[in-house]
């Protein structure tokens, strides 16, 4: 049995009410309402650092259901997504008919509002969030920036656990306007680092060495970082993507050289742009023997379609 197993992250898949109201089939009426509550706190619009959280525009949100049904996934790990029912209203309208039925997304730490997710044609088993997971040296605060998301795929008559899959997210690189751009950094990469660790610690302590399992997700960094390598070295990961084919060819303003997989792209005005793997798909020895390909979904336009990464993927024979 071949399945396709990949990431994608989706870029703010938030959903907001914009009290756009549809009457018959072509008319589209837009009000603006008052409202009026006993309670201030019965509503609030959600902010984060000053700006109002918008949805995520129709448009955008149907490039990145493209891209999905281009691909062809059996099984997808997201990154980026505001909740539950947002993912299920996605999964529902935009991707109506993929047969994603089987969803998931546990509310996570960050204080925007983006979790991990997975979106599956497949049964699902056991769900566990790491989510309340600890750094031995960072004991009063959790860990992960989003959320460790662990899942077990099953075959479709749910007799046998095909996979296990690991979705993360992990710290970005963004360090806010005002502080010291060094010490941030820092800071990033220290947390990333523990990060990393903490997925070392769990995985290594849940799965057996013959174990087939997926550690997946944007990890923010690219496979050599060496804020990575205590994840890498001892789970002894085989890289899924290391020979991953695009769909398509890449923009070609500025070509990454030397040629390498790649999922997303960041340029600072006036300087040449940096292609990095950031999305990862990391295989266990025995999820390993079984690969029988690898891609990239590949963006047309140079800041992307509909999302900023480019979702990658592996093909196991399970």
């Amino acid at each position: 049995m071949l399945i396709k197993v990949g990431t994608f992250n989706l870029n703010n898949l938030f959903s907001r009410f914009n009290f756009t109201a549809q009457a018959g089939d072509e008319v589209e009426l837009e009000a603006t309402t008052t409202f009026s509550f006993t309670d201030p706190q019965q509503f609030k619009l959600r902010t984060y650092r000053g700006r109002l959280i918008k949805g995520k525009p129709k448009a955008s949100r149907e490039k990145i259901a493209a891209r999905i049904a281009a691909m062809d996934l059996d099984v997808i790990a997201v990154q980026e997504v505001e909740d539950v029912d947002t993912l299920n209203q996605f999964a529902r309208e935009d991707l109506a008919g993929a047969g994603y039925h089987h969803i998931v997304l546990v509310e996570g730490n960050d204080p925007r509002l983006i979790d991990v997710g997975l979106l599956s044609r497949l049964p699902i088993g056991a769900v566990t969030s790491w989510r309340h997971a600890v750094a031995p040296d960072s004991p009063a605060e959790p860990v992960f920036s989003r959320d460790l998301l662990e899942v077990e795929i099953l075959n479709s008559g749910r007799t046998k656990r095909l996979l296990t899959l690991y979705n993360n997210h992990l710290k970005s690189h963004f360090v806010p306007f005002g502080e010291d751009p060094l010490a941030g950094a820092t800071a990033a990469n220290q947390r990333r680092r523990q990060q990393a660790e903490g997925i070392a610690r769990i995985v290594s302590a849940r799965m057996r060495p013959n174990s087939s399992f997926v550690v997946t997700g944007d990890l923010n960094d690219p496979p050599g970082s060496e804020f990575l390598a205590p994840m890498l070295d001892k789970l002894t990961l085989v890289n899924g993507l290391i020979d991953a084919v695009e769909d398509r060819s890449a923009p070609a303003d500025d070509p990454p050289a030397p040629k390498a997989p790649w999922t997303y792209r960041f340029k600072k005005s006036g300087e040449p742009a940096h292609y990095q793997l950031f999305d990862h798909v990391w295989l266990s020895a025995s999820a390993a023997a079984r690969q029988v390909g690898a891609g990239i979904n590949r963006r047309t336009l140079l800041g992307g379609n509909g999302s900023d990464h480019d979702p990658a993927w592996v093909e196991l024979n399970v």
